[in-house]
């Protein structure tokens, strides 16, 4: 089996050319977040999932999490590796400093997560959930919540959840039964909740869950949610841990992949109710809630782009290993000498690539839309990341499970056999597609809330930038940059045209607007990735022709940006056309006919 080896010089080259990581790094609060620091943290965190996490993700999943009288036993190695982790500051990096973290820029974060999730994407998600929460209570919670609760989750000493779902609602939030009754200067919370990832395990000392309940002068509908802390064991005046709270884990999932994450049942309030703390103001709790699904969802998609480039590694490496055959390129000598092997490779190389500019480049925004010293400019920023969150987790974990099944295949039979941990990719990606709101779900979002409600505006406003990208490429010099300029144009017209459609039906339509969400979102994010893939490429022979940089992998880059366009730009027509007249026939059927 392969051992995972960060991609350092393309996630830099990316950091720098897509995510604008000088600019950020001279923005107010980052002056000492210099390149050659951020190049050092990189190299430091790329040795530990190689040398401590990869290990793992194999023997975790074939083990792993035990559930047993309400407790969970994570798998062997799990334990020590997240006492390690914290204890070398790897959990509180992308915190504020205010609360122990070390408030590195979301770019540079980014980056480091990505290699979490490629090496044990099991073990990240416990990172994420807790991180995810501290920005929720950091956001809405008060005074008292934050510096009771904040330090220690930044540390690692404690963790986080997110409890929304339930067993009769599913995505519906508006059918939420959980219920809340105020006690004094506290909550008596009551219910069950599903799919809570990480609910419960022995790492930590104490697990934080954020609950979305009702109060019981509530409004129905999502309107009359609201969100409680409650802890697993309630918390002293001195920051000691003190009795356990009313809360249990019934059960953990028996799950397609991820087995090292246990994913919990929680039962709220069996006996007197689980006491808890309001977060931010009474039925108001979704909007605070979305605090911690956002940085959720951007954290699942960049989980697309992990697992896509560790299926990549392993296929890649099978691939020149394996001797099968008579190949069409006997240089070769394996497997990798065919040409649909290579095509294989190739496109999952190219795909995983243009994930990452764009999980970069959406990061790259969110810190321009926190710190950048212009208001207009952090305004703008701030409608792009909006624009993008729903791209990047639907657009990232839709390639991701075609590109572990391509792992899969590369393999051949073998690959079909666990032992050669191909298989456990696929397993592992499954699951993005759907957490955290399925595509599906991040398609209405885009075309309904991003697209729709500010009158197409940030949308449009990438098409300027897209469009003026490709027009100066289609005069450039050289024959590869005017070939992605010409690819780039004709590809950004059809995103304009799938925009202008949703935008023209949408109130009279709006059923025929989602039967083509999901292609748009598919859409959109195939010509984005296709941009900065081309805005890479152009840096490549900037770099090339000044003679500075390696010319391999500079040269290189400018291979899997054309074969992006020649394979993957091509596709934005047929998509087009599935968004602006694939409606009749996807609602045309009676349920009896389906």
């Amino acid at each position: 089996m392969s051992i995972y080896t960060a991609p350092l010089r393309d996630m830099l080259f990316t950091m720098k050319e897509v995510g604008g990581l000088d600019a950020i790094c001279d923005q107010p609060g980052h002056e000492e977040t210099t390149p050659e620091l951020v190049e050092a943290i990189l190299q430091e965190a790329a040795r530990y999932a190689a040398g401590v996490l990869d290990p793992l993700n194999g023997p975790g999943d074939v083990q792993g999490a035990r559930w047993r009288d309400g407790g969970v036993s994570t798998a062997d190695g799990f334990r020590d590796a997240y006492a390690s982790f914290c204890a070398n500051g790897w959990n509180g990096m992308p915190a504020a400093t205010e609360w122990g973290g070390q408030g590195l820029p979301t770019l540079v974060s980014t980056a480091v997560l990505e290699m979490w999730k490629s090496s044990n994407m099991a073990f990240s998600l416990c990172q994420m959930l807790t991180l995810g929460a501290v920005e929720a209570i950091a956001h809405h919670g008060s005074e008292e919540l934050k510096r009771r609760f904040l330090p220690p989750m930044v540390e690692g000493r404690w963790t986080g959840t997110m409890n929304l779902t339930e067993p009769q609602a599913g995505s519906d939030l508006a059918a939420l039964r959980s219920r809340a009754v105020p006690e004094g200067d506290h909550y008596r919370v009551s219910g069950t909740k599903i799919f809570i990832t990480w609910g419960e395990h022995d790492m930590a000392e104490n697990i934080v869950h954020l609950v979305l309940a009702r109060l019981p002068d509530a409004p129905p509908g999502v309107k009359g949610i609201s969100l409680f802390l409650c802890p697993k064991f309630l918390v002293n005046e001195d920051g000691s841990l003190g009795a356990r709270n009313d809360l249990a884990c019934t059960s953990i999932e028996h799950k397609l992949g991820i087995h090292g994450s246990p994913t919990a049942a929680m039962s709220f309030g069996e006996k007197d109710g689980a006491i808890g703390w309001l977060v931010g103001e009474p039925h108001q709790g979704l909007a605070c809630m979305f605090t911690m699904m956002n940085h959720a969802r951007l954290n699942v998609g960049l989980e697309g782009v992990g697992v896509s480039e560790r299926a990549y590694q392993h296929a890649r490496a099978y691939a020149l290993e394996r001797v099968q055959g008579k190949p069409a390129l006997p240089a070769r000598g394996t497997i990798a000498g065919h040409p649909d092997v290579r095509r294989m490779l190739m496109d999952m190389k190219s795909r995983t690539e243009a994930m990452r500019a764009l999980a970069y480049f959406c990061a790259g925004q969110m810190d321009r839309a926190e710190a950048h010293p212009d208001a207009e400019e952090r305004e703008r920023a701030t409608a792009l990341v909006g624009l993008l969150t729903p791209v990047v987790k639907g657009w990232c974990t839709d390639n991701a499970l075609h590109i572990a099944s391509d792992g899969v295949q590369v393999h051949g039979g073998m690959g079909y056999v666990e032992e050669t941990g191909a298989a456990q990719y696929l397993r592992d990606a499954r699951i993005t597609t759907i957490y955290e709101g399925t595509t599906g779900i991040q398609a209405n979002d885009l075309i309904g809330r991003k697209l729709a409600r500010d009158g197409g505006r940030a949308m449009k406003a990438l098409i300027q930038s897209i469009d003026g990208d490709a027009r100066r490429l289609l005069d450039a010099h050289d024959p590869v940059l005017a070939q992605l300029g010409q690819a780039l144009h004709a590809s950004v017209r059809t995103l304009e045209d799938g925009a202008n459609w949703l935008l023209a039906h949408g109130a009279e339509g709006p059923e025929r607007c989602a039967a083509g969400a999901v292609p748009f979102l598919r859409l959109a994010g195939t010509v984005i990735g296709g941009w900065l893939m081309a805005r890479m490429a152009e840096a490549a022979v900037t770099q090339l022709a000044a003679g500075s940089g390696d010319a391999g992998f500079l040269s290189a880059k400018l291979v899997t940006a054309h074969h992006f366009a020649t394979h993957a730009l091509v596709l934005a027509p047929a998509l087009r056309d599935i968004v602006v007249a694939g409606a009749d026939s996807t609602l045309a059927l009676s349920d009896e006919q389906l």
